[in-house]
């Protein structure tokens, strides 16, 4: 399968040396709406299938595979059977928690998300959500869909500013999404957990794919890692939702489905002696 080319130079230089260098590269990926197509109900969610498969057999050629999400590390290795991808660290809650090699690292929640969690269902009859609108407990976080919701748009505007409040008095910081709206710890983000992993893997080159605006903090690191001389690619998982990632991106690929075919090229790339075509 081909590779496709990026529409930047920055990336097409980063794709380059991540062929001629795999032990270099870290390659990073989003779960939901990257590796998982979005659902209705994000505990319905599971990887496209192909997607642990091409993981497992592209990561002994690269230096690090990563997956980093806003989930709980270890309901991304179930939601996308990760066990079986030897190597590979996943890294939960935008980085707060670590998976690898079977190894769970969870912090403790600060006091703030024990506030929201309780305040949190009353706010929401106060503020008249509409029918759909439900709850999702992360643990460290907690998020607020929309999507089912008659009019989800609708929802997360009428929303927005009764959760900007809570999140201040808890001391959390609100993070949008895709029809939903999450309250987290703050110091941490997708391009802090990436720039460690760069930093702590002595990595020359870095792969960032996401899809939504969650992942925009993961593209400004790869763009500043550029400047430190790691060559960098960003790749947009495209929908009909999120325009601004695509706007970012040096490569859009068609969805979860897109991103398979992405690993399966780098893989088969590789295998070739990393050539492209």
């Amino acid at each position: 399968m081909p590779l496709p080319r990026p529409r930047s130079s920055a990336g097409t230089t980063a794709l380059d040396r991540i062929l001629s260098e795999p032990l270099g590269a870290v390659l990073a990926l989003d779960f939901d709406g990257t590796l998982a197509p979005i659902v209705a109900d994000p505990r319905d969610a599971r990887a496209h299938p192909g997607a642990a498969f091409e993981l497992a057999r592209l990561a002994p050629l690269v230096g690090t595979l990563a997956i980093i999400t806003g989930r709980p590390a270890a309901v991304a290795v179930d939601y996308g059977g990760l066990a079986e991808v030897e190597g590979i660290l996943v890294l939960g809650h935008y980085g707060l928690e670590r998976w690898e090699n079977g190894h769970l690292s969870v912090p403790a929640a600060p006091p703030g998300v024990r506030l929201v969690r309780e305040e949190l269902p009353g706010l929401l009859d106060r503020a008249g959500a509409p029918d759909g609108t439900w709850i999702e407990d992360k643990g460290h976080a907690l998020a607020v869909h929309t999507r089912r919701a008659p009019d989800p748009e609708a929802a997360l505007i009428l929303l927005r500013s009764p959760l900007d409040d809570l999140a201040q008095r808890a001391g959390l910081v609100v993070e949008p999404g895709r029809m939903v709206i999450e309250l987290r710890p703050p110091g941490m983000d997708k391009g802090t957990a990436l720039a460690a992993v760069v930093s702590d893997r002595g990595a020359t080159s870095v792969l960032y794919a996401g899809d939504d605006l969650g992942d925009l903090a993961a593209f400004d690191a790869v763009e500043r890692l550029r400047d430190r001389g790691v060559a960098g690619i960003t790749v947009c998982s495209g929908s009909d939702e999120v325009a601004t990632l695509a706007q970012r991106a040096d490569l859009v690929v068609d969805g979860p489905a897109g991103i398979v075919e992405l690993l399966s090229g780098l893989r088969e790339a590789l295998a070739r002696g990393g050539t492209t075509h």
